[in-house]
């Protein structure tokens, strides 16, 4: 079991040395759009499944809180933590819609939509950034694998960060590691921290 936990670290690091060599400009090319919508008096708002759903709150609360520096709140709102909304959506509509019906009631023009589905194929979040499109929202898409159906659903507009990896922990593992450097990109481009 040691040696076992000793090879899930290395995996670890292997993924993100990986990333660290491929996703860096994509993650800057990311930032920017969300320092445009926030300094356009826009916000963001998040979703995801599962530990994606948790990674959609964490950036929220970093935005809505702080990161590391003192600075004012940034708007931010997560789709996946209101449980009235999300179960009844899920009962008078069908599961796909928890987030799509939201963003068609709270997403403006302007505003972003960060989705996060490791595998890319969460249907739920694809009808999500197909509702962020008509309400003229940009989207970034946290992935991984091969990007899955989401990664055919995005728009010239928006930006994917795919993961390279296939292993769905070592994926999520990589997300929170991109959404602390969106937070850092965002504080320092913002309040120059």
């Amino acid at each position: 079991m040691i040696e076992r936990i000793q090879q899930m670290f290395s995996d670890s690091i292997e993924t993100k040395i990986a990333a660290a060599d491929e996703l860096p400009s994509i993650i800057a090319k990311a930032g920017e759009k969300m320092v445009e919508c926030l300094l356009g008096g826009q916000k963001i708002l998040s979703c995801g499944n599962g530990g994606s759903a948790a990674d959609a709150q964490h950036f929220s609360s970093e935005m809505l809180n702080r990161y590391e520096a003192e600075r004012p709140s940034l708007p931010a709102i997560a789709l996946t933590t209101d449980t009235s909304t999300l179960t009844s959506i899920s009962n008078d509509y069908q599961y796909n819609d928890i987030f799509s019906r939201q963003i068609k009631g709270l997403g403006q023009k302007g505003d972003l939509l960060l989705a996060i589905s490791t595998s890319g194929n969460s249907n739920n979040v694809i009808a999500a950034v197909e509702a962020a499109h008509e309400r003229g929202m940009n989207c970034i898409a946290l992935t991984g694998s091969d990007g899955g159906n989401l990664a055919g659903s995005l728009s010239t507009n928006d930006v994917e960060i795919r993961v390279p990896a296939k292993k769905t922990a070592r994926i999520q593992e990589t997300h929170l590691l991109i959404i602390h450097c969106l937070c850092d990109f965002i504080d320092h481009k913002i309040f120059g921290h």
